[in-house]
């Protein structure tokens, strides 16, 4: 699920830093923004266009907390509603709907123990890759010639 890799140059420490806060970033809004999955991708594109002109290594990690923070939004926001739904009593608490809370409990699990994983690795200056969001990352962010 989560690949490490050699970078192309050796990163300093300011670039680790600032790399890092892009899933520390994620990470305070995925906490702080648990009623409202929204909350969690704009914090993350704030800081994503903050330092979109920034090294290919800092970049690169901003665009891929973001590609994990947008697949989140689907998720926790289908949950969000469902689940207000139910409290509502419009909807009743069915097998399918404990089914899918307990998935999407599971989904943020993942990503919340690998956001803090990558956010620990990334700070020493090794580069992580996600299963899926390294591939669409290589595609999006290239490095700057």
């Amino acid at each position: 699920m989560i690949t490490i890799k050699e970078f192309d140059y050796q990163t300093g420490d300011h670039e680790n830093e600032k790399a890092s806060n892009s899933y520390l970033m994620s990470l305070i809004a995925m906490i702080a923004g648990v009623p409202l999955p929204i909350l969690n991708l704009l914090a993350t594109l704030v800081f994503f266009l903050g330092n979109r002109k920034g090294t290919y290594f800092v970049r690169w990690h901003c665009t891929q907390a973001l590609l994990g923070q947008f697949s989140l939004l689907f998720v926790n926001s289908a949950g969000f509603w469902w689940t207000l739904w139910v409290i509502l009593d419009i909807d009743p608490v069915t097998n399918s709907y404990i089914g899918y809370m307990f998935t999407l409990l599971i989904f943020n699990g993942i990503e919340l123990v690998s956001t803090i994983y990558t956010a620990i690795n990334v700070r020493k200056g090794i580069h992580v890759e996600w299963w899926l969001y390294g591939s669409l990352t290589n595609l999006i962010c290239k490095p700057k010639l």
